[in-house]
């Protein structure tokens, strides 16, 4: 998480929240992260005076957040490696923050955990998604492709599951161009899951878009030595909770082959129901659906 938030604001912005500040104080200083104002004109004369080498700057303010209302501000923030997030308000909607992965407007409306995401996506630091009593998922990085061709290396799983690329360099570029494609912008996707006792990597489950349908997609693998213990349904389970709880999702799909009798019983006993039989890519699947009951 980030040890400070620092907003750099006009001057009508900053005169605003500095009046406001014991809202923005309760939310955020109470979980051991510091606030503080800059005004927008001061911020590059501050930096630029300084001597400080670009590296010196990234590791000075490397759990740092910005968040400013000031586009020359913003640029020059990200042309310094810096990580910052444009703020949109009546005096400045107009304008534009070429750049900016992210975007917010009442900034006193924002719970601690808005901040935190940002700035973990803006550092790249992968989100913790959930735990289960034996489990942890997490957004998948690219360390963790040597334990994926490990699960992947089974025939078992390879016969019912896309394979990796054969190259190691592909599937690393694949999977960096994922974290920011498909992380960053639906806020979901395939993560990892991990055994809570040991650390040990021993799957990958959750929610994809597969192209050319509406439905997000459970998707699961466990290794072949962790099968037949129930994890598989307790990964699941948790992210059917999440989908419904923390994405607002009301419904998903999920593709199985025919023969493969395990995973048919395990959408069964999570609920979801056969729809239809599908082609995709030359391959048969049955198709299965879930209502997410309220």
């Amino acid at each position: 998480m980030p040890d400070k938030i620092v907003f750099v604001l006009s001057e009508y912005y900053l005169d605003f929240v500095n009046s406001h500040i014991d809202i923005l104080n309760l939310k955020v200083s109470q979980r051991g992260t510091s606030i503080s104002l800059i005004p927008a004109s001061c911020l590059v004369t501050v930096l630029n005076s300084s001597q400080a080498s670009f590296e010196s700057l990234q590791t000075a303010y490397r759990q740092t957040l910005f968040i400013t209302d000031d586009p020359e501000c913003f640029s020059f923030l990200s042309k310094k490696g810096l990580y910052a997030i444009a703020l949109y308000h009546q005096h400045n909607k107009n304008q534009s923050f070429p750049g900016a992965l992210y975007a917010v407007e009442d900034i006193f409306q924002l719970e601690y955990r808005s901040y935190v995401e940002a700035y973990e996506r803006l550092a790249g630091i992968p989100w913790d998604i959930l735990e289960t009593p034996r489990l942890i998922v997490r957004e998948s990085t690219l360390s963790d492709i040597p334990d994926f061709y490990r699960i992947y290396r089974t025939p078992s799983v390879t016969d019912y599951m896309e394979p990796l690329f054969d190259d190691p360099k592909e599937e690393a570029a694949y999977l960096e161009a994922y974290i920011k494609q498909v992380y960053g912008f639906y806020g979901f996707g395939i993560w990892t899951v991990i055994l809570k006792e040991t650390g040990q990597i021993i799957g990958r489950a959750g929610l994809n878009i597969r192209e050319g349908y509406d439905l997000p997609e459970l998707g699961f693998v466990i290794e072949t030595n962790w099968q037949n213990q129930g994890l598989a349904f307790e990964v699941c389970d948790a992210i059917l909770t999440y989908a419904k709880k923390e994405l607002a999702l009301t419904k998903l799909q999920a593709f199985v082959k025919e023969d493969n009798l395990a995973s048919r019983h395990l959408l069964k006993k999570l609920g979801f129901s056969y729809h239809r039989d599908v082609l995709e890519k030359g391959r048969e699947y049955q198709l299965y659906t879930i209502t997410l009951l309220s």
